[in-house]
């Protein structure tokens, strides 16, 4: 009789039945997978394999609706990386250094440099400007001659962002300042009787806070730049702002010198106040950054030393998560991935932490002033590097080098 023919390898299956099956496996799996033979081993690193294990990692370039904000990168290295942010596996540097004019408290726009991430470029605030340095290909940092300066204010630029290749800035003189990046259109108005701590800017919109103890919202429509459409009486120092992204309303974060929440929403077509958040903040716990991950969902943090978690779909008067510095410092700003991890810089020290939201204590802690202290003034990230401002220089955590 004839003998049977040997069967047939599993990897010899069709393509689609191969990945189904594939899709069951975790990172470990995959990885032995890949080391079978060549053909496994392109179809273990098939992006749609490792999106659904990306999706739990920190910082993979994924929200938690599965939005990909890091398209082209492939999602097996996006998955690689992320255990190093995990673990903390990582080599610093200080990129750029400054001249320290004087230490500064919050009440001060001196020395509180402010950045923005967009694509192959950093933008710093260098006193009463605004640097764009080059990031070098490969991760290797980035050119300490700044390509562009964006200049415009009186004193030092307290806080900008950037949107849709516009840079809006306030600045200690009380103006603020509009730049197209890609051309030599540049606006400037006079915004407020005292420095404008906060701005933000959607859909044809600035709003911004100040140290005069008023939020205001300004047109840029065409024939109406710069033209204040509502004033808000905030009856405190506004130190943070942030507009919703629906484009209905935005936050407010201020001093927490009276009996009134720090946190409140207002209307952004009337200017009329919709909801205050908490109840249970403490006289001086001042909210120093707001970020928005929802239009639901909001962070926070400020002088008492909390990260908060709001969710408004559910409450107003209670967040849903709250996270505690552990050594009871002010939280100078905040930034998450939208997802998964959260990245805080505190008021001593230099300390960048990392936390987990599916955790409860700090997931990994990064000291970067040494000897002196400095609070970390800002901090921006992608999924490999992570940039932190202090008061005299940047220093930037590769996660890529372990």
């Amino acid at each position: 009789s004839r003998a049977a023919s040997p069967p047939s390898p599993l990897w010899a299956l069709p393509e689609e039945l191969l990945l189904l099956i594939c899709s069951y496996l975790d990172a470990q799996a995959l990885g032995r997978l890949a080391q079978v033979c060549r053909r496994l081993r392109f179809l273990s690193s098939r992006d749609v394999l490792w999106r659904r294990i990306a999706r739990g990692c920190l910082n993979s370039g994924f929200t938690q609706l599965g939005t990909d904000l890091a398209a082209g990168i492939p999602v097996k290295e996006r998955v690689k990386v992320s255990q190093s942010w995990r673990h903390g596996r990582c080599r610093r540097e200080t990129v750029l250094k400054w001249k320290c004019k004087q230490v500064a408290s919050f009440s001060s726009s001196f020395l509180m440099p402010w950045m923005e991430l967009d694509g192959e470029y950093l933008y710093l605030s260098q006193a009463e400007n605004i640097q764009a340095h080059h990031l070098c290909a490969e991760g290797t940092g980035l050119q300490c001659r700044p390509q562009a300066v964006f200049s415009g204010h009186h004193e030092d630029v307290c806080r900008f962002v950037l949107v849709n290749s516009h840079i809006v800035s306030g600045g200690g003189d009380g103006s603020i300042v509009l730049h197209k990046i890609h051309g030599s259109y540049s606006v400037k108005f006079s915004a407020h009787e005292q420095e404008v701590n906060c701005v933000d800017f959607q859909g044809g919109l600035i709003v911004s806070g100040s140290r005069d103890r008023t939020a205001k919202v300004w047109s840029l429509s065409t024939g109406r730049v710069g033209q204040c459409l509502h004033t808000v009486q905030t009856e405190d120092r506004v130190w943070s702002i942030a507009i919703s992204p629906l484009l209905s309303s935005f936050v407010t974060g201020t001093a927490c010198c009276g009996h009134t929440s720090p946190l409140r929403i207002w209307d952004l077509e009337s200017g009329q106040l919709l909801t205050c958040l908490g109840a249970d903040f403490h006289r001086g716990a001042g909210v120093l950054d707001v970020f928005y991950e929802t239009p639901s969902l909001l962070l926070s943090c400020g002088y008492d030393t909390y990260i908060r978690y709001w969710d408004i779909r559910t409450s107003t008067r209670k967040c849903v998560q709250e996270w505690e510095e552990p050594h009871d410092s002010a939280l100078y700003c905040i930034r998450s991935d939208k997802n998964h991890m959260i990245a805080s810089g505190s008021s001593y020290y230099g300390v960048v932490r990392l936390w987990d939201k599916r955790q409860t204590r700090c997931l990994q802690s990064f000291h970067l002033s040494s000897p002196t202290s400095s609070p970390v003034y800002c901090l921006r990230f992608s999924t490999t590097h992570l940039y932190a401002a202090l008061a005299s220089a940047l220093h930037v955590l590769d996660f890529t080098a372990s």
